[in-house]
């Protein structure tokens, strides 16, 4: 019996802290109700997904096994959804901009030791991060990056080794971006279509940054976390074998609109998915991008976003709508490792108290 107290305390605890992060938008975001795609249309995570869903597909069993070892890993282990450390930021963004804060995570060591005392299920990062560790916590090695020292700056994706080489170094899965859009994307639609298919070959899961890029996705709102925009990059992704989707949480919609505007010509639409398959609620434009990926067959997991004042706050949010609209789970990194590590383990504990917590629930 007393265990029983302590742990609805516990839980009690939790979602009061849930609910105190979230503020004004609690009522919001925990209250939400009616979706416009009913959850009972969606593959939802649950402690059997791999069963369920992924082993349905043309996956070998070495996918299906890395895929297991990420959902069976840290405090998340059993539940159907992931929490990842992503630390490539040092190409991405350059490694002064990204561990200035913190200069201790120029040592790619730190960063693994941040994702096994966080409590996570894999960790993503470069090539020559992890071979030491690969044993320790599932890797997700990043294979192509943004390199930005060209002068000037230009905005590509370029491999930066191989998929042999993931292998080799014991990687549970790779990880790429595309940006979708952009002049360069059917060139690197071909190469990581074709690097997925041969790291499913070698038993590796994938993963697939579908990140927007075009100047002119920028009208009178920046269209590149657009709904509708975005879900179709989910959609595109999945079809290239992507197992897990990574997408930044949208935060409007209506970027086919904008782009058919006056003698313009982009795309094709139906206005049925401004009407009938979304709103402008946070949980329903988070459940269109789940929708894109085969209604949750392929797990979308959000982009937790740059580091700021409020932190701890829109993890938490963004833990929450992504959980409600059924994805899979979060991504974050800058808001994690930009911070002393007591407090990273702290903010990714937070993250995966949201996912943990039995009053969270899918709309």
């Amino acid at each position: 019996m007393r265990e029983n107290e302590e742990k609805e305390m516990a839980t009690t605890a939790i979602s009061g802290k849930i609910e105190t992060y979230l503020g004004a938008k609690a009522d919001s975001l925990l209250g939400f109700k009616s979706p416009k795609i009913a959850k009972e249309r969606l593959h939802l995570p649950g402690p059997d997904f791999v069963d369920r869903v992924y082993a349905a597909t043309d996956r070998n069993l070495r996918v299906l096994t890395n895929l297991q070892r990420m959902f069976g890993h840290g405090r998340l282990s059993g539940t159907g959804y992931l929490s990842i450390l992503p630390v490539d930021q040092g190409i991405e963004h350059s490694g002064g901009a990204s561990f200035a804060k913190n200069p201790d995570y120029f040592d790619g060591g730190n960063i693994i030791k941040l994702a096994i005392e966080g409590g996570c299920n894999a960790v993503a990062s470069t090539f020559g991060v992890a071979r030491k560790y690969a044993h320790k916590i599932p890797f997700i090695v990043k294979i192509n990056h943004n390199e930005l020292l060209t002068f000037p700056n230009r905005f590509d994706q370029v491999l930066f080794g191989t998929v042999q080489q993931a292998y080799d170094m014991g990687a549970a899965a790779v990880g790429a971006t595309i940006y979708f859009g952009s002049d360069q994307s059917t060139r690197q639609i071909v190469e990581i279509s074709q690097a997925f298919a041969h790291a499913h070959e070698l038993g590796m899961a994938t993963v697939l940054w579908c990140y927007l890029r075009n100047s002119a996705f920028k009208k009178d709102k920046d269209y590149h976390v657009s709904a509708d925009l975005t879900g179709q990059a989910n959609h595109l992704g999945v079809t290239i074998e992507a197992d897990i989707i990574k997408q930044k949480l949208p935060e409007n919609n209506g970027g086919y609109q904008a782009l058919n505007m006056g003698d313009s010509s982009y795309g094709k639409f139906d206005k049925r998915i401004y009407t009938d398959l979304c709103s402008d609620h946070p949980i329903d434009l988070t459940r269109y991008q789940v929708a894109n990926c085969y209604m949750g067959r392929a797990g979308l997991i959000n982009s937790g976003g740059a580091s700021g004042a409020n932190d701890f706050e829109e993890a938490v949010t963004t833990a929450v709508i992504n959980k409600r609209a059924g994805g899979t789970g979060l991504i974050s990194g800058r808001k994690a490792f930009q911070r002393p590590m007591k407090e990273g383990v702290q903010l990714l504990n937070a993250i995966q108290d949201v996912y943990l917590s039995p009053d969270v629930t899918v709309a």
